[in-house]
């Protein structure tokens, strides 16, 4: 290596310290900015308390009917989107397996709408309602929500079930098992852990986006009990 090959290498490895740096700079003053604001502002009941009259505008009360609100959003999208993704996830792993050029075009369109960002979601859901005259409901926001992280969910199993090894599934060809049996009993087996990640994965940007679909699933200051026909219609009763 010359001696300008050396100066180079010297430059761009003190390039990319100082970035990193910078970097780790800027987020600990962004962690400290909200720590240093927020905790003060904390409190049990907060935390605890519904909203009282006039909230928003410094009066009493708390959040933990927003907390509540985006848990349910968030967990029943989660539960759907497993549901609906760990099947598909399989099927392009076990049953499309030697059909790669379908494989690629369904994994490129999945990433293609996963970048598509929330609030498009959000604001195609409340046209929907628009469009058939629909209430606002908590099964609305949660079909919406599960719209924009299934393919989060698809993905992320996608990407851990492509690498369990050719070899397991010929032996579990070679012992006479059909490809439902390799996939829910051998596949889901040996990827369990990254699975686990795909759900939280989901989870997290399902709680992360919930105020996208705040006119879909509807907005109040109470917390309400409700029943199986009354999530689908919008309707709740108060406590």
């Amino acid at each position: 290596m010359t001696r300008a090959q050396k100066v180079e290498e010297k430059f761009f490895k003190l390039l990319m310290i100082l970035a990193t740096y910078f970097i780790l700079a800027i987020l600990a003053i962004i962690i400290y900015s909200i720590f240093e604001k927020g905790l003060k502002s904390i409190s049990w009941e907060m935390l605890t308390q519904v909203p009282q009259g006039g909230y928003y505008y410094g009066k009493g009360g708390g959040i933990l009917n927003a907390i509540l609100g985006s848990l349910a959003l968030a967990s029943g999208a989660t539960l759907l989107a497993f549901l609906i993704g760990l099947p598909v996830a399989l099927y392009l792993n076990v049953f499309l397996i030697r059909h790669k050029r379908m494989i690629s075009i369904i994994r490129f369109l999945l990433d293609l709408v996963w970048g598509i960002p929330s609030i498009v979601y959000g604001a195609f859901g409340f046209s929907l309602l628009i469009f058939f005259g629909l209430q606002t409901s908590l099964l609305a926001g949660i079909l919406t929500v599960t719209l924009f992280i299934l393919p989060i969910m698809i993905r992320s199993m996608d990407e851990i079930l492509s690498t369990v090894p050719v070899g397991l599934q010929e032996a579990a060809y070679s012992l006479g098992s059909n490809k439902s049996e390799i996939a829910f009993k051998i596949f889901t087996r040996q990827s369990f852990s990254g699975i686990i990640t795909a759900v939280l994965l989901s989870f997290g940007r399902g709680i992360g986006d919930a105020a996208a679909v705040l006119f879909t699933a509807g907005y109040t200051d109470h917390l309400q009990v409700c029943s199986p026909g009354d999530l689908a219609n919008g309707i709740t009763r108060q406590k």
